[in-house]
């Protein structure tokens, strides 16, 4: 679709409050929507304008009228009324004209349920007294033009409406441009600091996952996606990837002229095991790829790994871990307070009184818990074993250590039990 332009409707305005609760007035939460979008699409060159950028009274007529006065009823122009729900529900909805199709109203709410609200419907509605027309007076008098209605969510809502708008509202409104772009073929560029990353040519949920430190897997469980084909221009969601690094492991960024061999013998493992480990199904490496590896009696556990999301200071990192931030920045050898999202911090550990250990080819219970001068009943007790049956690459949790240690079980091991075997 030629795109001639979009007009943004910030519902009711002046004397017109639309629906209030929970110190929640509509015509101010429309208006602050309805400017983050204009602002927005003008970023990104879009022909866009606004019905009222004050808090004036607007009747259905002359709103209408200001509607189609800037670029037309053609069905080249996009129309966003934007609103507030009330009648106790939760989530968002979209009530597209009967003119329309509902490609454009489900756009919005996909995106908009990638910012964590409730998504309700989408959906057309008829005039009672008259089913050959629509309801809302926004679809009848803007003829042709590809006309929605927005409801972000209900002021007067039980549950968490009322916060996710008040905390929430720019993010959806951000939403509604990445659907309306995507709709309309209009190149999008996330705006600065965002969360959001738009594939280009070449990329993969693979590359994509280790560029952000995560894996396919959580990449598809944010963005809703069920299949693993990537387009130009798409836009994912990378707010929620950053997770601390499992107690098992650490985080290792791969430099130039690394391989999986000598990463393994570095760390006193094997290409096999960080293999396992990573899901990979080649040896190839990339620059900046992060890979989990196994703690051993080399890596040893001195540290753990934080990866630092949007919003986090050291601070804050400290309290979270229990140690200070002179401790952080002296292990990190940090000059400053600043933080980059998606930069990896080691972290003090405090003593855990346990050590972990990765199976390898040859070990059974007994030759663990006598390495180790602990009981082998402790050790099933501590790691839930129901079975004497080990998987290659298994942790086995070892008591009684001030730290954990790693140790790899290989194909063929066997936990051995003694007289309960």
């Amino acid at each position: 679709m030629a795109l001639k332009g979009i007009v943004i409707d910030p519902g009711h305005g002046g004397t017109d409050p639309g629906a209030v609760s929970n110190n929640l007035k509509e015509k101010d939460y429309t208006l602050l929507i309805s400017k983050y979008m204009y602002d927005r699409f003008k970023a990104l060159n879009v022909p866009v304008k606004l019905t009222r950028d004050t808090d004036v009274t607007l009747s259905p007529k002359e709103r209408t009228s200001k509607v189609q006065s800037f670029f037309g009823n053609g069905k080249d122009v996009i129309v966003i009324s934007n609103h507030l729900n009330a009648g106790g529900g939760d989530g968002a909805e979209v009530i597209y004209a009967l003119r329309n199709n509902s490609n454009l109203s489900k756009k919005v709410l996909d995106e908009i349920e990638k910012e964590g609200q409730n998504i309700r419907k989408y959906y057309q509605l008829r005039l009672p007294s008259n089913p050959i027309k629509d309801y809302y007076f926004m679809h009848r008098d803007t003829p042709n033009n590809e006309t929605i209605i927005v409801e972000y969510g209900f002021v007067d809502s039980p549950k968490d409406d009322v916060e996710q708008i008040k905390k929430n509202y720019e993010k959806y409104a951000e939403a509604v441009v990445r659907a309306v772009c995507n709709y309309a073929n209009i190149k999008y560029v996330a705006p600065a600091n965002s969360n959001y990353y738009t594939v280009k040519k070449g990329d993969s949920l693979w590359s994509i996952a280790n560029q952000f430190g995560t894996t396919v897997k959580k990449l598809k469980e944010i963005n809703k996606l069920s299949t693993n084909v990537l387009k130009v221009g798409q836009t994912l969601n990378v707010t929620d990837i950053d997770e601390v690094v499992p107690d098992e492991y650490l985080l290792y960024t791969v430099k130039k002229g690394d391989s999986l061999w000598d990463i393994a013998k570095e760390y006193n493992t094997t290409v096999e095991t960080l293999k396992n480990i990573n899901n990979l199904s080649n040896s190839n490496l990339t620059i900046n790829q992060q890979i989990f590896i196994p703690k051993n009696e080399k890596t040893g556990i001195k540290n753990n790994i934080y990866i630092v999301k949007k919003g986090d200071t050291l601070f804050d990192i400290a309290a979270l871990n229990g140690i200070t931030v002179s401790e952080i920045k002296e292990l990190n050898n940090l000059k400053s307070d600043i933080l980059q999202i998606g930069q990896v911090l080691n972290i003090p550990s405090k003593s855990t009184g346990e050590i972990n250990y990765i199976v390898q080819k040859g070990d059974n219970l007994y030759t663990i818990a006598n390495k180790y001068d602990v009981k082998i009943d402790d050790i099933i007790k501590l790691n839930k074993l129901s079975t004497n049956t080990l998987q290659i690459g298994q942790v086995l949790k070892i008591p009684g250590s001030t730290n954990y240690n790693t140790y790899v079980v290989k194909k063929g091991d066997r936990i051995f039990m003694g007289n309960n075997e």
